[in-house]
């Protein structure tokens, strides 16, 4: 279930946009309130929010100083990523504007705030936010260096046809020799022609294409681990963890739930 965290000095304005928001929401988020930024920044040393609605205003920190904070790493360990921010104020003064576009702050709301408006700047910053998460999970999909690699009209068609069979191929328990004999080359000479154009052993290539796709698959199904291993060329399971392991520091099941929904369900 995602967390709306309210930061207000002021009891009646928190306590009004936890009414008008605990109303829309209807059991699908929870609302949390605190009455000061540095309230806020020792509830995030132990909770995640997904997005934070704070006044500018406020005693000893005031809003933007407290989002300065959350982004230098003071919001502690409860969030895995940013949470997106409204902010309200009672008056409309560009510097407070200004500084808030600077920090990434997706809707500015001036007091007295209107039920309506507060819920669609609400609806428009989760939308936001699950963007940004979306983008967060994809980024972990990706190995840069294989992005790289994967870059073929740099390369002759020898390595472009076995970048291709490796795809059509995956689930097999493919070799060097198998794609070399494939492409009437000498051995020898296609581990040397491979790691040349494309900075990798083939070996080390074909590792890292396998664990490409199986993050996909973890991420993107829910199909059991083996059944994972067997479509991205492993035999065992067992085997399969351990490579993963070896590579990324952490099992294919960690990274599943690192990167899934699961936090966005209603527990």
């Amino acid at each position: 279930m995602k967390t709306l965290l309210i930061v207000d000095d002021e009891p009646r304005t928190r306590q009004g946009v936890r009414k008008t928001l605990e109303a829309w929401s209807a059991g699908r988020y929870r609302i949390e309130t605190v009455e000061s930024g540095v309230a806020a920044l020792e509830w995030l040393k132990e909770h995640s929010a997904h997005l934070i609605i704070t006044d500018v205003r406020m005693p000893e920190i005031g809003g933007l100083q407290m989002l300065e904070a959350i982004q230098d790493g003071a919001g502690g360990s409860g969030s895995h990523h940013k949470p997106v921010v409204i902010v309200i104020s009672g008056h409309a003064e560009f510097d407070y504007a200004q500084k808030a576009i600077q920090l990434g702050v997706v809707e500015y709301l001036l007091k007295p705030l209107d039920k309506l408006r507060l819920i669609q700047a609400v609806e428009k910053a989760l939308e936001a936010e699950e963007e940004r998460h979306r983008i967060e999970r994809m980024e972990k999909l990706v190995d840069p260096k294989l992005l790289e690699a994967g870059q073929e009209a740099k390369y002759g068609q020898p390595v472009r046809d076995a970048i291709a069979f490796v795809e059509e191929h995956m689930r097999e328990a493919i070799g060097m020799k198998q794609v070399a004999d494939h492409l009437h080359l000498n051995a020898s000479y296609f581990s040397v022609l491979f790691k040349e154009q494309t900075g990798f052993t083939f070996s080390e290539y074909l590792t890292r294409r396998r664990l490409q796709r199986a993050k996909e698959l973890l991420a993107q199904t829910r199909l059991p681990i083996g059944e994972i291993a067997e479509q991205v060329g492993y035999q065992t399971a067992k085997y399969f963890i351990k490579v993963f392991k070896d590579s990324e520091s952490i099992s294919p099941s960690q990274y599943r739930r690192q990167v899934s929904d699961e936090d966005d369900a209603i527990q």
